[in-house]
């Protein structure tokens, strides 16, 4: 295979990426990763550095809208970011430490949650509960309109998703994802955000803690311009025509399939973890 073809066949499975991951809300890096590793056998590492690239790309071209839009919460997305940003730099760290072995497998149990999770039934907004302290000291509040009405909202429980963002940040780090799934997680069920504002801040928050983590990818030389370059300008291109398809797609059914694919891929990538393939 010469280098032409195999650069064109890399932009067009990242371009197929970016337009999952956009459709259902979870990224393209969960696909491309284990694509690269399972169908052009790249190495697992370059594979996450390249991915790295694009979640900061994919995440600095959507936020600049949501932050326009005033739905995503400046304030919390960079308190949180302490955390996650601190820990990406753990999970790179580890990466370059453990093998690649349980690194597929860990991507692999990832990538099955990430299925659960874009099934997950999810409601409109914040469940009421009691003013929390720490949140009203901290001014972790805000407000955002839709169809007219405007919403007010107030974190909760802010220990809990600061902790849960520490997991957010290894994984991000470590398997070379936004780890979006982890951060809604957190703002959606445990600091009980209105999920549009939990899915745009999780996407502001994406980039920043991937630029933390490919700083030392790439000064362990693991980020190989040639692979990185199609691998960001396909996801980059995938994202914006899914966020245009997102509109009229059938959304249910994407998430449907879209899970069935990444089941597949998490169990081939655990397999070949655990049998020594990657």
């Amino acid at each position: 295979m010469t280098a032409g073809i195999f650069t064109a066949l890399i932009f067009v499975t990242s371009l197929l990426a970016g337009l999952l991951g956009a459709l259902t809300g979870l990224g393209g890096g969960v696909i491309i990763v284990p694509m690269l590793a399972l169908v052009f056998k790249v190495d697992l590492r370059y594979a996450i550095g390249a991915s790295l690239i694009s979640v900061i790309a994919t995440s600095s071209g959507s936020a600049v809208a949501y932050v326009r839009q005033g739905l995503s919460n400046i304030r919390i997305g960079m308190f949180l970011e302490v955390a996650t940003t601190l820990w990406a730099l753990l999970g790179a760290y580890l990466t370059l430490k453990i093998s690649t072995h349980w690194i597929a497998i860990i991507f692999g149990c990832v990538l099955l949650y990430s299925a659960i999770a874009s099934l997950r039934k999810r409601r409109k907004h914040a469940i009421p509960a009691a003013p929390d302290r720490m949140a009203t000291a901290l001014k972790l509040s805000g407000s955002y309109t839709e169809n007219g009405v405007r919403h007010e909202y107030v974190a909760h429980r802010v220990p809990l998703g600061f902790g849960i963002m520490f997991g957010a940040g290894t994984l991000s780090g470590m398997l070379g994802i936004g780890s979006g799934a982890v951060k809604v997680l957190a703002m959606d069920m445990a600091m009980r955000l209105p999920f549009k504002v939990s899915t745009t801040t999780s996407n502001f928050m994406i980039g920043v803690t991937a630029a933390a983590s490919a700083g030392v990818y790439l000064s362990r030389g693991y980020i190989d311009p040639g692979l990185a370059l199609p691998v960001m300008l396909g996801v980059l291109g995938g994202s914006l025509l899914g966020s245009k398809l997102l509109v009229r797609a059938p959304v249910v059914t994407l998430r449907i399939v879209f899970s069935l694919v990444i089941i597949a891929l998490g169990a081939e990538m655990i397999f070949s973890g655990a049998t020594g393939r990657l």
